[in-house]
């Protein structure tokens, strides 16, 4: 191999690990203790069980650019957090659902066994009430991270 070969190979080399650490992706991070992980989907949905009305509530978010959207609820009785303006869908599940469609920068969700709050990607049933103690914080938002990061660290399908 001639030495213009071997430099233009080391320089793509050089080129491609950089990239790995200047390219950054905008992610769904979750943030709990001292831990976190990236969701390799753009969409998931939060399940809980309202501390009042003892009834499971849903609400779906998808990432848009570098926030959160949450682009529906759905609940089995009106009570506490009901949304005001949101539009009602028709539905024959004993839900009912609510298209919202509200930017969030970050959710702060204090999370504890008695709600078992739990997040639902397309793959995976996640139940961060037992990643973390009774009524600690969990951190969802946007993150632009590295390709270095993606790779190296724990994503959930």
């Amino acid at each position: 191999m001639s030495r213009s070969k071997i430099i233009l190979s080391g320089s793509m080399l050089i080129m491609l690990l950089l990239s790995l650490f200047i390219i950054r992706i905008p992610t769904i991070q979750v943030d709990y203790s001292d831990s976190r992980f990236y969701l390799k989907d753009d969409r998931f949905d939060l399940g809980w069980i309202h501390s009042v009305e003892k009834e499971p509530w849903f609400e779906s978010y998808e990432r848009n650019e570098d926030a959160l959207l949450l682009t529906s609820t759905k609940f089995k009785t009106f009570g506490a957090g009901v949304p005001s303006s949101a539009q009602v869908t028709k539905s024959d599940d004993g839900f009912v659902h609510m298209i919202v469609n509200e930017p969030i920068d970050e959710l702060l969700l204090a999370v504890s066994r008695n709600v078992q709050t739990t997040m639902y990607t397309e793959n995976n049933q996640i139940a961060l009430y037992e990643l973390v103690d009774d009524y600690d914080t969990v951190f969802i938002h946007v993150e632009r991270v590295s390709l270095w990061n993606l790779l190296r660290g724990e994503k959930i399908d």
